[in-house]
């Protein structure tokens, strides 16, 4: 008997509702297949079946709130054989079609599904594809690419053979257990295969084309309380299912437009000429960028944000390294660069104000015993923030390797979730494009984000002498409603002392 349980939901997610059960007790479940679909206040998580067998009972029911590893249900292992059997009982029609694609193949397919998203993220967009119907493929050979609203993954073949069917075109969102695309091991059938297999999928459209789909529990409950008629309410799950999140968008939207016609109203793009239109181009905002666009503005919206600024003195750190720099690449293989100095003065100030390392969570303030420090990277696709765990309890040499091997895999577009995931704190180097300052825009949840600017020269007033010093901005940005001026202004202060002097980063002054 194998126990199926609420998987891992996301950071900061305990507990979410049972939404869709898709199979009942006494059902045939093969491995990987899915079994339900649970809804949390972000995302929809889907839930495979980890072993074959049978259904023998549901311990959670559709409308349940339940929360992190709860028991959802059990399955009794050993008796897949009959899942064939029982599938093609209740659905002869699907069974007809699916049997003329599968003969025509005239060998051994290979189905090609989507990859493990990582946590949280239940749907990806097809990007590119590499390879066209009838290519030859060789194993592990990229086939395409597919971007989340955080990063871009790509598919690699697991078989050699012939791409005879591509079942999600450019452009297409697919959920996290869909198939991409069929492989063929004999490339003689891949032109007879692939007519027969769009045939056999045809009809798939027509079928999720209709709303008879039974929405989620918690969104019925709102649009009955709310007065709403589903049929009005545009549905993000599966199959067109209206979930929480849409029933919630509908309730609030009424009193949006209520309150400010205005925007509503200057919404359209303004009026071009016809020459003008001839010289643009039109451009869809890929997933990551609409991600960053909502993100920013959710944090503007939420959080109580306000920028202080100071200046630092860069000659003593830049002494330090031009110093040191040779016999650091030697001893550790990289180079000593700016940001270990920058990462160890925001550890060191952030224990004497450690709220700028803390965060909101309803009425609680959760103080984070630990440093997990984002590194804001630029790359192709757009804006990335992959954390450094533990930063507090690095080196200089460990806190370069990580920022040398994460900004490479950043700009590679090969980051994982989980390496963007549970940072507390955010520094960002403007400075690299040429800023001379700005002002950062938090990365919810985080309650304080550190920006750095271009190194200047600038005439100094020191010791009743004009000096030319090399001289940054350095501007915080924070959230007021738990971080007061005073533990702003004394945290940019502490992070100026330890640069002007590294030394009191050895003596944790």
């Amino acid at each position: 008997m194998s126990e199926i349980r609420v998987p891992t939901l996301g950071e900061s997610v305990t507990e979410a509702t049972v939404a869709t059960w898709f199979k009942k007790p006494g059902d045939t479940v093969a491995v990987d297949e899915m079994l339900c679909e649970l809804e949390t206040d972000k995302v929809t998580v889907e839930v495979p079946s980890p072993v074959a067998g049978t259904l023998s009972e549901i311990v959670a029911q559709e409308g349940e709130t339940v929360g992190v590893d709860a028991l959802l249900a059990q399955v009794s292992e050993g008796d897949a054989a009959p899942a064939p059997a029982a599938k093609e009982e209740p659905a002869p029609e699907a069974a007809a079609e699916a049997t003329p694609a599968t003969s025509s193949a005239g060998g051994d397919t290979t189905d090609v599904m989507v990859p493990t998203l990582g946590e949280s993220v239940s749907e990806a967009t097809v990007s590119t594809w590499f390879k066209k119907v009838g290519d030859t493929v060789a194993q592990d050979e990229m086939l395409c690419e597919l971007e989340t609203d955080k990063v871009s993954v790509e598919v690699p073949s697991p078989a050699a053979g012939t791409l005879v069917e591509i079942l999600a075109e450019e452009g297409t969102t697919v959920d996290a257990s869909a198939k991409l695309a069929v492989l063929s091991s004999e490339g003689g059938a891949a032109a007879a295969a692939a007519p027969a297999a769009s045939e056999a999928s045809a009809p798939a459209p027509a079928a999720s084309g209709g709303k008879d789909v039974e929405n989620a529990p918690s969104a019925n409950k709102i649009m009955a309380e709310k007065g709403i008629d589903p049929a009005t309410v545009k549905g993000s799950g599966r199959d067109g299912r209206v979930m929480k999140e849409d029933a919630l968008k509908a309730t609030s939207a009424p009193a949006a437009a209520a309150s400010a016609p205005a925007p509503a109203a200057s919404a359209p793009r303004a009026p071009v000429s016809s020459d003008d239109a001839s010289r643009e181009e039109r451009v869809k905002m890929t997933r990551l960028r609409q991600t960053i666009a909502r993100r920013l503005k959710e944090s503007q919206n939420t959080a109580a944000m306000l920028t202080t600024y100071n200046e630092v003195d860069m000659t003593e750190v830049m002494a330090l390294r031009n110093e040191y720099k040779d016999l650091f690449l030697k001893k550790h293989g990289v180079k000593l660069g700016f940001m270990s100095f920058f990462t160890k003065a925001c550890v060191h100030a952030l224990k004497e104000v450690p709220e700028v390392n803390a965060e909101i969570d309803g009425t609680d303030v959760v103080y984070k015993n630990y440093v997990h420090m984002g590194i804001a990277a630029g790359t192709p696709t757009g804006l990335v923030v992959p954390v450094i765990r533990d930063a507090d309890q690095m080196g200089f040499a460990d806190i370069e390797k990580a920022i040398a091997e994460k900004g490479a895999r950043a700009r590679d577009g090969k980051l994982s979730m989980a390496e963007m995931q549970g940072g507390s704190f955010t520094i960002s180097n403007g400075g690299v494009y040429g800023s001379l300052m700005s002002s950062p825009i938090l990365n919810p949840p985080q309650s304080g984000i550190l920006g750095m600017h271009k190194i200047q020269d600038r005439p100094m007033a020191i010791g009743g002498q004009v000096v030319i010093r090399p001289m940054m901005y350095l501007a915080l940005s924070y959230d007021h409603r738990i971080v007061d001026g005073k533990g702003a202004v004394t945290f940019l202060v502490r992070v100026k002392e330890a640069l002007e002097d590294p030394r009191r980063l050895l003596m944790d002054l």
